[in-house]
């Protein structure tokens, strides 16, 4: 314990033990320990020490029992011991969908701008991390390549983090990518401009990054899955190291305690050193209160479907045509027998037809009765059973189409009322036939809307903060890919491809990243807050009709680069005001100390200058029939003409008591820079039979700039 004395601050050092956690919440564990004093000889934890934490916040996990942790946590100075949770991995034509075109003006600094990738690695062979035209890594940059990993002037930095050093035999022990996430989520904010990028021919075009100039530095913190102990030592190197913007493609299953959630920890202290992270807001919707990604400090990314999109068409042997959707590159030459599963069972094995049916449990389909052969399944499975019986190709249904990916056969996953019509024309002839064509590039007239999948509000740790913030592409997103990656899920599929189209969260994440990087190229002074505030407030709105969870779904609206260039106005925030905000929310001092890192005694001077945080959204919680009267203070920054004069216009919806008034609703600006606050009076009235979730909004316009927050009232 001698070196961990030197590297004391004298009482400000704050420790972390991390336990992983099982089903039953504890395994002979990793845990985070939080003291603000040195532990000294009351403690000889050494042997136990998994990482250390000493650049960028200081601290150390270890391996303990239940017990051990307890006893940790009760000694003098310990501010916290808790578990480690684990977490999930959660992607070009989708650029130009957003109005950001290859001709988009660029910094001459943006070279300068380094993403820090906290994901799964990279494939540095890729095209679209060559060096090629490059200089040397900015000056700024102090970060390494680990494990003789081969960096270039691109990619500047490579480290990789296992804190319990317990290794698959399929894992790399290095940054080298070998599940092809962290690839894609990498080249989709920063990766070269490639030209002719396609998978097997599909979405041919140009693949880019949004910053195809800037540096990339790897952290590779996710295997089977992503531990807060990995998690935490990547943010201690990158904030460390000198990036300029993290994105973290990944999250928990369910929203965790601010104090309890390493990226929330983590994300704070990049905050402090101007450091915006961008994470993606989950994968577990539509469920609502599904958003992982909830403190006020991170920028939360929900996914949207763009144009154009695939359609693989079924032809059936009567002429009917079904559009369904996967990603199919295969072509099949004339018609095919066509079965459905439930009557091919594979009756020696000890199956029957209420299980073959869904194509599931493996080797319940019999070969002799598939092969060749076209099947109708009554559920979506990744198409290893259908393969290996030897199916020409497979129909299957799902409730929802915009996850489905690629395949190792030809597939079409169609609806349950598509696949009831095909099984009705299975059974109106002895000789049906069928075959699925290739994909096709489609335009839909309803795009962008909210994937099904993509995690939903309201936030429930902290309710009056709107997540997910904002929505970017999410659905069906080519890029780049690691060939040690299959493209599709089967086990039997072995194609090795440099692109790979795939869909999440994460997919949507790296878009709003390497738009925040491209801002900051331009405006390099600009806190982490400003540049959530610029493409927060200046979003695309989308249809509260096609999501009808509105702004739970969809945050401000859609990614919309070119106005985020220009917002007019920004609401800023800094260290300060997200700690007065944990104190209004009511966190004791200890949780406060575990999330920020600053040594406060108490929250009361804090709460004497009580003010909103100075959030681009407004958020009330309430119950049926009660009556809302909520007024907030919030402060705009001119960031566009010196000179301007902005009014106020509020939207209401026609059918609710919501009522919005702003105080003073003309706001003069004499200067760049200038700060000037106005008050806004909310009154609102939810019955029972109204929409639980009631919005408008807020727009300051000065004719050239419209700077919009939502304004919600919703059922808590």
């Amino acid at each position: 314990m001698e070196e961990q004395r030197r590297q004391s601050d004298g009482g400000g050092r704050r420790i972390w033990v991390t336990p992983e956690v099982d089903g039953s919440g504890y395994a002979d564990d990793d845990f985070w320990v939080s003291p603000m004093v040195e532990l000294g000889d009351q403690w000889d934890g050494a042997k136990y020490m998994l990482q250390r934490y000493t650049k960028s916040f200081h601290g150390f996990s270890a391996r303990l029992t239940k017990e051990e942790a307890q006893k940790l946590s009760g000694m003098e100075g310990v501010v916290s011991v808790f578990p480690s949770r684990k977490h999930k991995l959660a992607t070009t034509s989708s650029w130009d969908f957003l109005g950001f075109p290859l001709t988009a003006n660029r910094s001459t600094t943006e070279s300068d701008i380094i993403i820090g990738v906290v994901d799964t690695g990279i494939w540095p062979e890729s095209a679209s991390f060559s060096d090629v035209g490059y200089g040397p890594p900015p000056a700024k940059w102090k970060g390494i390549c680990q494990a003789d990993f081969p960096c270039n002037n691109k990619i500047i930095g490579a480290q990789y983090f296992k804190g319990d050093g317990i290794y698959d035999p399929r894992d790399l022990q290095s940054p080298r990518d070998s599940q092809g996430h962290g690839t894609h989520t990498a080249s989709t904010a920063a990766g070269n401009i490639v030209r002719d990028a396609n998978l097997l021919g599909l979405h041919s075009g140009i693949a880019r990054g949004g910053v195809p100039r800037a540096r990339i530095a790897v952290y590779k913190v996710c295997w089977t899955d992503c531990s807060d102990i990995d998690i935490l030592s990547a943010f201690d190197a990158a904030i460390a190291d000198g990036v300029d913007m993290i994105t973290a493609s990944l999250g928990s299953t369910s929203p965790e305690e601010l104090f309890k959630n390493g990226i929330a920890i983590g994300s704070f202290h990049a905050m402090m050193n101007g450091i915006l992270t961008v994470q993606s807001a989950g994968n577990e919707g539509p469920d609502p209160r599904s958003v992982t990604s909830v403190a006020p400090w991170i920028l939360s990314v929900a996914a949207g479907t763009k144009n154009p999109d695939l359609i693989t068409r079924v032809r059936l042997g009567n002429n009917m045509v079904v559009d369904g959707v996967s990603i199919n590159p295969f072509t099949l030459e004339g018609m095919y027998p066509l079965v459905y599963a439930g009557d091919v069972p594979n009756i020696a094995a000890g199956f029957n037809g209420s299980t073959s049916r869904f194509c599931i449990e493996d080797n319940s389909l019999d070969k002799n009765l598939v092969q060749g052969k076209i099947i109708l399944c009554d559920w979506i499975s990744t198409g290893e059973v259908q393969m290996l019986a030897g199916a020409a190709g497979t129909v299957m249904s799902y409730d929802t189409l915009d996850g489905i990916g690629s395949y190792p056969l030809p597939v079409s996953v169609v609806k349950f009322e598509q696949a009831e019509s095909i099984f009705q024309y299975i059974r109106s002839t002895r000789d049906a036939t069928a075959v699925i064509m290739k994909s096709e590039d489609v335009t839909n007239p309803l795009s962008p809307y909210i994937a099904s999948f993509s995690s939903r509000g309201p936030n429930s740790i902290v309710n009056n903060i709107l997540k997910p913030d904002l929505t970017a592409p999410g659905v069906r997103i080519l890029a780049a890919w690691s060939p040690l990656s299959p493209i599709s899920e089967a086990k039997g599929d072995h194609r090795a491809l440099p692109f790979n189209m795939i869909s999440g969260t994460s997919m949507a994440c790296p878009h709003v990243s390497g738009i925040a990087a491209y801002i900051k190229s331009f405006n390099p002074t600009w806190s982490p807050a400003t540049i959530k505030s610029a493409l927060m407030t200046t979003a695309s709105l989308m249809s509260a009709q096609i999501n009808t969870d509105a702004e739970f779904a969809y945050g401000a609206g859609y990614l919309n680069p070119m106005k985020a260039m220009r917002p007019g106005l920004v609401y800023d925030a800094d260290k300060d005001d997200y700690v007065t905000f944990l104190c209004q929310q009511n966190y004791i001092i200890r949780y406060i100390r575990i999330i920020t890192g600053v040594d406060i005694s108490s929250c009361s001077e804090l709460m004497k200058q009580t003010k909103d945080l100075n959030y681009p959204t407004f958020v009330i919680p309430t119950m049926y029939d009660e009556s809302v009267d909520v007024n907030f203070t919030r402060t705009v920054t001119n960031v566009g003409s010196a000179t301007s004069t902005y009014k106020a216009l509020i939207t209401e919806p026609r059918v609710s008591g919501l009522r919005i008034e702003v105080e003073p609703d003309v706001l003069q600006f004499e200067e760049y820079g200038q700060k000037l606050s106005f008050k806004v009076s909310v009154k609102a009235t939810i019955q029972k039979q109204d929409n639980p979730i009631v919005s408008g909004g807020l727009i300051w316009d000065d004719g050239v700039h419209q700077v919009r927050s939502p304004i919600v009232v919703y059922i808590s």
